[in-house]
């Protein structure tokens, strides 16, 4: 009865209807709060939000500054014969004023490619109408929802996890608790047999049977306190913490008669899974209507402000103001857009029909952790009956044998019987509270 008492005071957690164990909530926050997984996700959502912020930019103006000088040699050029059209009238214009104020001129031949050129100007362009722009501002709107939502399934898996290797840990040490018990009986049993013998009461084959008894119940101990060794490492694993950390033991105290839920309920319905399909479809469905905008016209308006010339002269009228609108209509892109709409729509099908399907497996899911519990608690209840009867047959063999009416093996099958219904014991009630993590978790908590 007394350790069926620690047992059960050891496994007071938090749960539905159940004591509030602090220390196992501190040990799930340390745990997300330390997660080096849980920090990559965080980046990532931060990389989401910059994201957002770069499509917001996309709705103010854009200055830029843009600059070119071109060397030019040969190509195509164009004659202008200005020396033949007007040095014969500049001629008679110097006789007839006798002065020589009207120079000869040369026939003109210019490049096409201006040689010794530059021109450099400041560019400021604003989106009058842009659909893209508005549709992609809204995707990276869902994007930063889905990495949010990667985070929280990430916490409420982590959280999960950490309450299962508390309670397998609590377990472990309970297992090194009751060989350690059966091993301080075997070893009064030594003694007492040891003293027989020495009176001539017993045969040195009992003597023999306890040393063997007591070797192998030894090793058993050492594998259960490796076990606990194990279980507390791979909690600090979680935790994120040195592997030999010290793992407190909840100091919560039950009644043994405590009456744990026959059943518990919840809904599928604050899945984080679900959320997260349901912000992918709006994705798609955004995609959908940027695609279905192609027939929308983009508008963009721009204004110039620069300077051009040869031999970077500036002045002498090289500055120079430039300004428009520009316009993009799609005409005709071989029935490239209309594809593309309709895989767009595909993609949401099929997301819908996913999210139906993930659905129907997280109630299959939350149905069947429920069952699992209802069986778990059972079988808890029945192993809790199992070691009040094997405390009460070993509690009359001990006394029999004292008295010597009863032979050392059925002593030792007695002992046997109540450390094997009390590791059974603590195995169901570590799986009671396994199975109640199982239903929190199907039940998005």
């Amino acid at each position: 009865m007394k350790t069926i008492y620690i047992l059960l005071s050891i496994f007071s957690i938090v749960g539905t209807g159940a004591a509030q164990s602090t220390l196992l909530d501190g040990y799930v926050q340390e745990g997300i709060t330390n997660s080096d997984a849980l920090k990559q996700q965080q980046f990532q959502l931060q990389r989401s939000l910059y994201a957002l912020e770069e499509a917001e930019g996309f709705f103010k103006p854009s200055v830029n500054l843009n600059g070119q000088y071109t060397l030019a040699a040969g190509g195509r050029s164009i004659q202008f014969p200005v020396g033949d059209l007007l040095n014969g009238v500049y001629a008679t214009l110097n006789e007839l004023t006798g002065k020589s104020q009207f120079p000869q001129l040369e026939n003109v031949n210019e490049n096409f490619n201006p040689n010794n050129f530059y021109d450099v100007k400041v560019r400021a362009a604003y989106p009058i109408v842009n659909q893209d722009i508005r549709y992609n501002k809204q995707i990276k709107e869902q994007q930063v929802n889905l990495q949010q939502t990667d985070i929280d399934i990430y916490k409420k898996e982590l959280s999960r996890n950490i309450r299962v290797a508390y309670f397998q840990y609590l377990q472990a040490t309970q297992a090194t608790r009751i060989f350690q018990n059966a091993l301080t009986l075997l070893r009064e049993s030594l003694r007492v047999n040891q003293k027989l013998y020495e009176n001539g009461i017993a045969n040195p084959t009992v003597v023999t049977r306890s040393k063997n008894e007591i070797t192998k119940v030894e090793a058993q101990l050492t594998e259960a306190q490796n076990n606990a060794k194990n279980a507390a490492a791979y909690l600090n694993f979680l935790l994120n913490k040195p592997l030999d950390t010290p793992v407190a033991e909840d100091s919560t105290i039950a009644n043994i008669t405590y009456a744990f839920p026959a059943t518990l309920d919840g809904t599928t319905e604050n899945r984080d899974e679900l959320r997260k399909l349901l912000v992918a479809q709006g994705i798609n469905q955004t995609i959908l209507k940027m695609n279905e905008a192609y027939k929308i016209p983009k508008v963009n308006a721009f204004v110039d402000l620069g300077s051009q010339g040869f031999n970077f002269e500036v002045g002498n009228g090289s500055l120079y103001a430039l300004g428009g609108v520009s316009i993009e209509l799609p005409i005709y892109q071989g029935n490239r857009n209309k594809q593309k709409i309709k895989m767009a729509e595909m993609d949401v099908a099929a997301i819908g029909a996913q999210r139906d399907q993930v659905a129907d497996q997280l109630a299959l899911q939350l149905q069947t952790s429920i069952t699992d519990y209802q069986s778990a608690l059972q079988l808890f209840q029945s192993s809790r009956a199992q070691v009040e009867s094997a405390n009460r047959y070993f509690n009359d063999m001990s006394k029999r044998y004292r008295e010597g009416q009863v032979l050392y093996l059925e002593f030792l099958d007695a002992r046997n019987e109540i450390t094997n219904a009390e590791l059974q014991q603590s195995i169901n009630l570590s799986n009671v509270w396994v199975k109640w993590a199982d239903v929190q978790f199907a039940s998005g908590k």
